[in-house]
C-alpha cells in the first residue's frame, strides 16, 4: 500500500515551523486517540500514521532526508519505514499532551512513563559499487543489552523486588502549592525509588542491579541501492537498553560514500574520463572502459573530437525510489603526444599541410566555442 505524504497527514505546509508541526500532530493525535475511539481500528491506524509522520518531521535530519528522497529516504536497512507501535508512541510523545491531559493515565501506562534507552550512532563507509547495487554488511557494535540473569529488572534471581512504599508504586510524588493563581499541582520523581515505582532489596550480582550489560553484537545491515553520502538509516530497538527495563533506543547509521579512483558520481549519473590517441580519434576504435558493474566496450566513431561525451544508458546508480537508473557519461579527451621520435616527427610533418588536417569546426562546434568565449 502506498504511504501517504507526511505533510498531508498532519495537514501542514512543507515549510511549516517545528512548533506548527508539533501543534498539528497534537490536534490529529487527539482526534484519533484510542481513548476517544475505542475498538476503532481505522482511528487506531490514523493515530499510528500521525505518530510516524511526526517522528520524521520533528527530527531535523530525518526531515531533510524525507524532503529530499521521500519515504525512501527514511527507510531503515531492509527497506522498512519508521513504523511505530503503541508503546513507541506513548513512550516518545507523551510530552505532546502535557501532564494535565485527559489522556495522562493512558500515556503513563497505568503508573509511570516507560523509559527509553539512548540511540547509538555509527558511520558506515560504502564504495561506489556498494552504493550502486546495494549490499549486505555485517557490523560489530557494543551496546547495553538486557541482563540475561535477572531479565532486566536488576534484582537477584529476578525476584527480589518490592513496590516502593513511599510513592506506592507510581514513581512520582505530587505536591500542591498555593500561588497567586490558585492551587497548582506539581509532579516530581520519587526520591526513594528514583521514579521507578519499585525497590530492589538484593541486586543482581551479574549486572550489579542495572538490569543491563555492555555487550558486543554482530548485526546484518541490508543497505538499499541508491543511498547517498550523508543519508541516515536506522534499525529500531538496536540501541541501548535503559537501566532496569524499558524500550531500547535505535541504531542510527550515517552513510559515507568513499571516493572511487576512476568513476565519479553526480546524483544518479556516473562520469568517467577517457583518454584516446589522435590516431584512434581520427580512425575510430573500440575501447574498454570501467563501469560500476564491471567492464564495458565502447565504440569511438571516426573523427571524434576532444570533449565529446558518450552515454551508456542505465549504467549509473539505481534511484532509491525505484524510478530507474542513471547513466554513465564518458568524457573523451584526445591525447596529444608530448615526445616524438624522429620518424614520428617526419610522418606528422608530412601531413601538416594536408587539407583534412586543417581545423574545420562545424557551425554547432563554433557556437559552443562562442559560448565558452563569452564567459570570459
Amino acid at each position: 500500500m502506498t504511504k501517504r505524504d507526511y505533510y498531508e497527514i498532519l495537514g501542514v505546509e512543507r515549510n511549516a515551523s517545528p512548533e506548527e508541526i508539533k501543534k498539528a500532530y497534537r490536534k490529529v493525535a487527539l482526534q484519533y486517540h484510542p481513548d476517544k475511539n475505542p475498538d476503532n481500528k481505522a482511528a487506531e491506524e490514523k493515530f499510528k500514521e500521525a505518530a510516524e509522520a511526526y517522528e520524521v518531521l520533528s527530527h531535523t535530519e530525518k526531515k531533510q532526508q524525507y524532503d529530499r528522497f521521500g519515504h525512501a529516504g527514511v527507510r531503515g536497512p531492509g527497506g522498512r519505514g519508521p513504523e511505530m507501535n503503541m508503546e513507541d508512541i506513548f513512550t516518545q510523545f507523551s510530552d505532546i499532551f502535557g501532564s494535565s491531559s485527559p489522556f495522562e493515565s493512558f500515556f503513563s501506562q497505568g503508573q509511570r512513563r516507560v523509559r527509553k534507552g539512548t540511540d547509538l550512532r555509527i558511520k558506515l563507509k560504502l564504495s561506489l559499487k556498494e552504493v550502486a547495487n546495494g549490499v549486505n554488511k555485517k557490523i560489530k557494535i557494543k551496546r547495553y543489552a538486557t541482563c540475561a540473569t535477572c531479565g532486566g529488572n536488576g534484582a537477584k534471581d529476578g525476584t527480589a523486588i518490592a513496590t516502593c512504599s513511599v510513592c506506592q508504586g507510581t514513581g512520582q510524588m505530587r505536591k500542591v502549592a498555593n500561588t497567586m493563581l490558585g492551587q497548582v499541582m506539581t509532579t516530581t520523581p520519587c526520591n526513594a525509588c528514583h521514579g521507578e515505582g519499585k525497590t530492589i532489596s538484593a541486586p543482581c550480582t551479574t549486572c550489579q542491579g542495572e538490569g543491563r550489560l555492555l555487550q558486543e553484537e554482530v548485526l546484518n545491515l541490508q543497505i538499499p541501492a541508491g543511498v547517498s553520502d550523508g543519508m541516515q538509516l536506522s534499525m529500531t530497538s538496536k540501541g541501548n537498553v535503559p537501566v532496569r527495563g524499558g524500550v531500547p533506543g535505535n541504531l542510527l547509521i550515517l552513510t559515507e560514500e568513499k571516493a572511487d579512483d576512476l568513476l565519479k558520481r553526480e546524483d544518479n549519473n556516473v562520469h568517467y574520463n577517457l583518454y584516446i590517441s589522435i590516431i584512434d580519434a581520427a580512425l575510430g576504435s573500440e575501447v574498454e572502459v570501467p563501469t560500476i558493474a564491471g567492464k564495458a566496450k565502447v565504440k569511438i566513431p571516426a573523427g571524434t573530437q576532444s570533449g565529446k561525451v558518450l552515454r551508456l544508458r542505465g549504467k549509473g546508480i539505481s534511484d532509491i525510489n525505484s524510478y530507474g537508473k542513471g547513466d554513465q557519461l564518458i568524457h573523451v579527451h584526445v591525447w596529444t603526444p608530448q615526445q616524438l621520435t624522429k620518424e614520428e616527427h617526419e610522418i606528422l610533418a608530412s601531413l601538416k599541410d594536408a587539407s583534412n588536417f586543417a581545423p574545420n569546426p562545424s557551425s554547432k562546434e563554433r557556437s559552443f566555442f562562442d559560448r565558452v568565449r563569452s564567459l570570459f
